[in-house]
């Protein structure tokens, strides 16, 4: 049995002011940041997201606390990190961890991947002059 398509994830836990700089600090990285409250595999975005940083905080039995407000989001490699079916290469891994561990005390996150269904950008729609 062949398992279904999926997207590499880190899951990782970010302090709310800094989302915006951590999402741009990982663009220039071609890794993607995917809130779970808005992502689209998900019938009820915001309660999938309270579960998962409930989940994640509790796991941590205190350690985590601090970010038990936090937005839970997925981080995904784009397209330079991919060569067709190949598994990520270790270098892809090594640029996630590295651009995470800079912002420190703003995120939380444990060094491994999961797996969720396929996140697909919708493109832009070519008009019929170009």
């Amino acid at each position: 049995m062949r398992r279904e398509p999926h997207e590499n994830v880190a899951t990782v836990l970010v302090e709310p002011r800094m989302l915006r700089d951590l999402e741009l600090d990982l663009m220039t990285h071609d890794l993607w940041v995917w809130p779970v409250a808005t992502a689209p595999v998900h019938v009820d975005g915001p309660r999938a997201a309270f579960q998962l940083r409930r989940r994640m905080v509790e796991a941590r039995r205190g350690a985590w606390d601090v970010a038990a407000e936090w937005v839970p989001v997925w981080v995904t490699f784009g397209a330079s990190w991919r060569t067709g079916d190949e598994p990520l290469p270790w270098a892809a891994h090594a640029a996630l961890w590295d651009c995470l561990a800079a912002h420190g005390d703003h995120v939380r996150y444990r060094k491994w991947l999961g797996g969720v269904p396929r996140l697909q950008v919708r493109e832009e729609r070519r008009s019929a002059d170009s």
